[in-house]
């Protein structure tokens, strides 16, 4: 199997931690972050996703364990701390989910919803940020590992591409690519949106299920 990161290294208490809230902005980056997402859990027979940068460092985890509630996802940083929740909201028509700051329970910080497609349309889902401020929207293909998020002047913060081949030739399947996440927009809540893009649009397995 192809190297999915260039450092094997298991997560550790110094390993550095991106810049977490649950806002349109980032605190403290100055480049654009590019991170290889695997969906894959590092936990034996879970589903799940584990997210490294450039440097192959951990950054973010999602570990389906199997038990309690299939109706949310928690995000976590290396060592397991929970930085966002998402949640599917219950009695809504068609695909919508909250995204929660930890594990908060109250006052969600954005709101993902599935686009309608009535008409023509690139657009995959709408991003709104709760009690008003920052939107954004999602435009392309989730499942050919080729779309983008946009903001409200239509700059795209963030992509999702399609992982180069190897030194090798050796290609990498729909399960790793990459994402890279611009500035302006905090990196945890670009995974967060991927999350969420990957239960309206996944071709398999890793589905919220109320």
């Amino acid at each position: 199997m192809a190297k999915v990161h260039p450092n094997a290294a298991s997560p550790a208490l110094d390993l550095p931690r991106p810049a977490v809230s649950c806002r349109g902005g980032a605190a403290g980056r100055q480049e654009a972050a590019v991170l290889t997402v695997w969906r894959k859990s590092l936990l034996f027979n879970c589903s799940g996703f584990t997210v490294f940068d450039a440097k192959g460092s951990l950054v973010f985890r999602v570990d389906n364990y199997g038990s309690g509630s299939k109706s949310e996802v928690v995000l976590m940083d290396a060592v397991g701390k929970p930085l966002l929740t998402i949640r599917r909201k219950k009695l809504s028509l068609g695909d919508h989910s909250l995204i929660y700051n930890g594990e908060e329970t109250v006052n969600p910080g954005f709101s993902v919803k599935r686009h309608v497609n009535l008409l023509q349309s690139k657009a995959l889902a709408h991003v709104t940020q709760c009690g008003g401020g920052a939107g954004y929207e999602v435009e392309g293909s989730y499942s050919q590992r080729s779309c983008a998020v946009y903001d409200e002047r239509r700059r795209p913060v963030a992509e999702v591409r399609r992982k180069e081949a190897t030194a090798g030739g050796v290609a990498f399947g729909a399960d790793v690519f990459r994402l890279v996440v611009q500035p302006d927009l905090d990196a945890s809540l670009a995974m967060a949106i991927v999350i969420v893009l990957d239960q309206m649009f996944g071709s398999r397995g890793y589905r919220i299920k109320g």
